[in-house]
């Protein structure tokens, strides 16, 4: 017989995460699914960990609205969550009158979405501000609300606190269809069983068209994903004045080419914007980098390619639905809705930049979707917003350090050389609260692996330590599940198969 919900969250990205997290606050039993081996593997794990000052999005539309819910609440939430966050502000660079017209749209814009504290600052004073802007600025919108923050640790923090708080989650775990009864949607069919629910949230990212179109909703919307690649440069060669978020003046295709610190050290240069199919196009481009370098260069001159130590790409879910505000013609907005046509389900779809910066603000959205549709919401006495944090040994001064190694031997063993990770710290991710059980798992939580050498120092002893306290073989480590092993088998066994 399968166990029943009360809320079912199709999706473990950041906004299902934050939804799961904003919701386990109430007298709910809440499961979270997650296709992936881990969560925060699609759109969450490769963007610009950017927050956004909310001065991009079209009044009036949803992007606009729940961007600027969430932009007071960052302080809060990090600090409840135990993740890095720097309200470092950020730049739009223009380097002509025409672009300098943009800005001041931007500004009328930011004002009219309350983006507060803004301004345009003369070319003197960017080049003050960060010397090695290109010489050809003409000026720069100021938006000291925009800031920096770690994503990975964002995502995995909201999802332990949400589990905390008595949420379930299971990974490695598709959405397949929906339990119906009448018109109400009353559960879910995964691999791994059936699960029923009074509500299923739809928080699939890239494919939350798919979803929505199961339960006959909206089936005209269609996910077209836009790739973004990106390059990460070494922080030991190069680094911008200080925390310094740059765009360039937007385009019809986005926000543009970033170059922007990052809060582990690295500058990352990108995202361009292409449109691909299949859904799941990740690949790097030789097109891709010289686009993304080319973009980068007119902001910022001076770097060199001899920087790059890494490249990626990330997906976003860009959709086609029209904002619902009378008399504003937009296309591509969020979907944040109970639909008519079925009950017991709440859809969330489209949510690409500023999805993150958005999410708290969307899951505040669905409480409220959630109160409207009349379910009594009765908060948990014993909630607890805290996420307590594990040890980050690079972070502790040498005092903090001494004493962490002689209550804990394992924090004296540094596995990871570029980014000081221990074998301690290794040792806690695998055995949280969401365990980590592949090495781009172990990856996202303790940054081991994303140093000049790139894993060429770490990979196999982080390989013995998930073997040994998984108690599987080695040859069943996997990068980042199933199709990703990294052994195929022993040395010696070669010897015997000749």
């Amino acid at each position: 017989m399968a166990k029943e919900y009360d809320v079912i969250i199709i999706g473990g990205g950041i906004v299902g995460c934050m939804v799961a997290r904003f919701l386990s606050r109430y007298k709910l039993d809440i499961l979270l699914i997650e296709k992936e081996v881990d969560i925060g593997m699609g759109t969450s794990s490769a963007n610009s960990a950017v927050i956004h000052a909310g001065y991009n999005a079209l009044p009036g539309t949803l992007k606009a609205k729940t961007n600027a819910m969430s932009s007071t609440l960052w302080e809060q939430i990090s600090a409840e969550l135990g993740v890095a966050f720097n309200r470092s502000g950020d730049y739009v660079v223009a380097t002509n009158t025409d672009q300098m017209n943009t800005l001041g749209e931007l500004l009328q814009q930011g004002k009219t979405n309350g983006v507060p504290e803004m301004e345009i600052i003369s070319a003197y004073e960017m080049r003050k501000r960060e010397p090695l802007i290109t010489q050809d600025v003409a000026g720069a919108l100021w938006a000291p609300t925009g800031g920096l923050i770690d994503t990975f640790a964002l995502t995995v923090a909201a999802a332990e606190n949400a589990v905390l708080n008595g949420t379930e989650i299971l990974l490695d775990t598709p959405f397949e269809d929906f339990i119906w009864e009448g018109k109400r949607i009353i559960g879910i069919h995964t691999p791994r069983g059936a699960y029923k629910s009074r509500w299923v949230i739809n928080a699939a990212g890239l494919y939350a068209d798919d979803v929505m179109h199961k339960a006959g909703v909206r089936p005209d919307f269609k996910i077209h994903p836009r790739r973004g690649e990106y390059v990460i440069l070494d922080k030991a060669d190069f680094e911008l004045t200080r925390e310094t978020v740059l765009f360039p003046t937007p385009t019809e295709k986005g926000k543009g080419i970033v170059v922007t610190s990052t809060l582990h050290g690295n500058v990352i240069v990108g995202p361009n914007a292409n449109f691909v199919d299949p859904k799941e196009d990740k690949t790097v481009t030789k097109e891709g980098i010289e686009e993304i370098w080319t973009g980068a260069k007119k902001l910022v001159p001076s770097i060199n390619r001899r920087y790059i130590i890494a490249n990626f790409a990330g997906l976003r879910a860009h959709g086609n639905a029209p904002c619902l505000t009378p008399g504003i013609n937009y296309t591509g907005d969020f979907i944040i809705e109970i639909p008519k046509e079925v009950k017991g389900f709440i859809n969330l779809g489209g949510l690409e930049s500023p999805g993150l910066s958005s999410s708290p603000g969307i899951a505040l959205m669905v409480i409220d979707l959630l109160k409207d549709a009349g379910e009594t919401l009765l908060e948990k006495p014993n909630w607890n917003p805290i996420r307590e944090t594990r040890p980050v040994f690079r972070h502790l001064s040498p005092t903090e350090q001494a004493a962490l190694v002689k209550a804990n031997p394992s924090y004296g063993r540094v596995i990871c050389r570029c980014e000081t990770v221990t074998e301690g710290e290794i040792l806690a991710e695998i055995h949280a609260p969401i365990p980590a059980t592949t090495y781009d798992a172990i990856k996202r939580r303790t940054w081991t692996g994303t140093g000049r050498c790139q894993g060429g120092f770490d990979m196999p002893r982080v390989v013995k330590i998930l073997s040994d306290e998984l108690g599987i073989p080695p040859e069943e480590i996997t990068k980042k599940g199933k199709e990703s092993p990294y052994l195929i088998r022993r040395t010696k066994d070669m010897g015997e198969e000749a």
